[in-house]
């Protein structure tokens, strides 16, 4: 059932991008209860939020019309939109840790307060609810769907890939063991899901490839956030790094008690950074996809 805060957080998204501009009527309560299918009561909550925010006002005779900025009351723009942004936002350039009430309010500005934040989200946990599912909800579904299983799970999985590479904080916020239900990240292990439906896998098999599948880009992902504290605490990046460390390294490897790592490392050409893992990864979790599909398509299930 449609909850009061998903039509505010609609009604405010349409007034912040423009859609309804100061002075518009919104819907009425016989509108949001007609449209949305809710109560009342849940109708009356969704336009006290508004006006709460500052976004709307009540014009007797009229309606509920959408304020302009001059009738809004200090600190009427700071939405959970916002907050959510510049979390995320710091996040991206810092890590998750970075992230406080305290630090959003001082990049919000001086007229905010980290207690007015609370006016939008319930603490630092539905925070990081929040952040993961408007970083899931970037990426929409492509636009035309690839032929073929693999192709499919291999957009599909990239997407993913491509979402923790922008927001390196996001395999620290995620648990696969106590899963955030987030709409937007439920949706992309949906289309993993469909990708693998009607290959004769059962649903055991089904979920246990899905479930690895994102666990194998999550674990890749993990190092991520890590490699973003070193390069923002030292300045150094992963190949400075390592360049620094070749003496040390060599001197190692040079005194025989590592032959079989001596053998690999000293081959000319050697590339390996965290996108060749995922690629890597993916072709080989895929050829094992493939195994699956083909003995479930015989009629084994051993």
């Amino acid at each position: 059932m449609t909850k009061a805060p998903h039509i505010v957080d609609e009604l405010r998204r349409r007034i912040v991008a423009g859609e309804l501009t100061p002075g518009d009527l919104l819907p009425s309560t016989r509108q949001i209860i007609r449209e949305w299918g809710v109560a009342m009561a849940t109708a009356s909550k969704v336009l006290s939020r508004l006006q709460e925010e500052g976004l709307a006002r009540a014009v007797p005779g009229v309606g509920t019309v959408v304020a302009g900025r001059d009738e809004r009351p200090p600190g009427a723009d700071l939405t959970r939109q916002r907050i959510v942004q510049t979390a995320i936002r710091i996040a991206d350039g810092e890590g998750l840790a970075a992230v406080s009430m305290r630090r959003i309010a001082t990049e919000l500005g001086s007229t905010t307060s980290a207690m007015s934040l609370y006016r939008h989200v319930d603490g630092k946990e539905d925070l990081v609810h929040l952040m993961t599912d408007a970083v899931y909800g970037e990426d929409p579904p492509a636009a035309t769907v690839p032929r073929g299983w693999r192709p499919r799970l291999e957009l599909a999985l990239r997407q993913v890939w491509g979402i923790h590479r922008r927001h390196p904080w996001l395999a620290q916020a995620v648990s696969l063991t106590r899963p955030q239900f987030v709409p937007n990240g439920m949706a992309h292990t949906d289309r993993v899901l469909q990708a693998l439906d009607g290959l004769g896998l059962d649903a055991r098999t089904m979920l246990h490839a899905v479930v690895s599948l994102m666990n194998f880009v999550h674990g890749t992902a993990v190092s991520l956030e890590a490699e973003l504290q070193a390069r923002t605490e030292t300045g150094i990046t992963e190949d400075e790094w390592m360049r620094a460390r070749q003496a040390e390294l060599g001197a190692l490897l040079a005194a025989g008690a590592f032959p079989a790592l001596a053998k690999v490392l000293g081959q000319p050409d050697i590339d390996l950074d965290l996108d060749s893992v995922f690629e890597f990864g993916l072709r080989n979790h895929l050829d094992g996809i493939a195994v699956l599909v083909a003995r479930a398509r015989a009629g084994r299930r051993d």
